[in-house]
């Protein structure tokens, strides 16, 4: 199924995502785009394509937290469908200062100080048409243009040296990572229908709503195994503690708990009745810790004797295990 090939490339030491390099993590804007500098084979990137796009085909929620100029980027580039259905028109491959914002707002508010600086820009600022990167700690300087390294950054064009330098980040410089990428999505996700979605539904279908947690609806939608029957599970003091510390969680502890069970701390697109946790009984009470297989929304619980002891032991088996995300 779907969602072993997405936590088969999201875990691990060795794994393709986490720790190959094949984005780069923000932490102020908390999201991930290509790498342009990483060692990864074009392959590599047309798999993420391809899992992505069977995310969203098997209705799964994958915590890839790409920005919003992404999605719309990715649809922009869409292959052109001659059906006989009448698509909406496709987003305008645009990139912006303020697409740059969403990923890296650091450097863009930088450069919007440089558009909005009232001094002399060439002589304060010091800058020619390039872009220096930093590449596995060797430091690089990229041209923006022709002869960019002895074409200074003045009051007259600076506003175009920003343009060259957002278009090179967001794209030029991605290019090599992102065409199989999107080869990979289309190769699941073509045809017209995916024409009929806005970039924000795309991204809302693949990483999941960050609408805050009803507790009471996924608690009416789980299902139970192993617990003797729907009169057993009505009389398991377990269940409704487990229930009770849910609901008792502040929100952010309560997403916690989501993705130690599901693998996200996000809902569904359709909302929390399209998301059924499983909660099996593993046996009496014991010394063990509760656990999880993320991969079918389930929770497995003891019997333990107290609601005391069941809150310790499940918070300490949340907090101190290693989830899956892209990072």
């Amino acid at each position: 199924m779907v969602s072993d090939v997405v936590r088969l490339h999201h875990r691990g030491p060795s794994m393709l995502i986490a720790t190959a390099g094949m984005f780069v993590y923000d932490d102020e804007s908390q999201y991930c785009y290509f790498n342009p500098n990483t060692f990864e084979t074009s392959d590599q990137y047309f798999l993420v394509g391809v899992v992505l796009g069977l995310a969203i085909y098997n209705s799964t929620i994958l915590d890839v937290a790409l920005p919003p100029f992404a999605f719309r980027k990715l649809l922009a580039s869409a292959p052109i469908y001659t059906g006989p259905m009448i698509s909406l028109s496709r987003p305008t491959a645009t990139h912006t200062l303020a697409d740059l914002a969403e990923f890296r707002p650091m450097l863009a508010s930088g450069l919007q100080k440089l558009l909005d600086f009232d001094g002399d820009v060439e002589a304060t600022f010091c800058r020619d048409f390039v872009v220096e990167s930093d590449r596995y700690g060797r430091a690089i300087q990229v041209p923006l243009c022709p002869n960019g390294e002895q074409k200074p950054v003045t009051n007259a064009n600076r506003a175009e040296f920003v343009e060259l330098y957002v278009k090179y980040l967001l794209d030029t410089s991605v290019s090599r990572q992102f065409e199989p990428f999107k080869r990979g999505f289309f190769s699941v996700c073509g045809g017209n229908a995916l024409s009929l979605f806005r970039p924000e539904e795309i991204e809302l279908l693949v990483r999941g709503s960050d609408e805050p947690l009803d507790v009471s609806t996924l608690r009416a939608v789980a299902i139970y195994d192993g617990w003797k029957g729907k009169e057993g599970v009505e009389a398991e003091p377990v269940i409704a503690w487990f229930w009770q510390i849910f609901a008792e969680a502040g929100a952010r502890e309560q997403r916690t708990l989501l993705s130690f069970i599901t693998g996200s701390d996000r809902l569904p697109a359709m909302g929390a009745t399209s998301l059924i946790i499983k909660i099996s009984c593993l046996g009496e009470d014991t010394r063990r810790f509760p656990m999880a297989r993320t991969c079918f929304n389930m929770l497995g619980l003891y019997r333990y004797r107290t609601k005391e002891n069941l809150r310790s032991k499940l918070w300490t088996a949340v907090t101190e295990s290693e989830g899956f995300g892209l990072r």
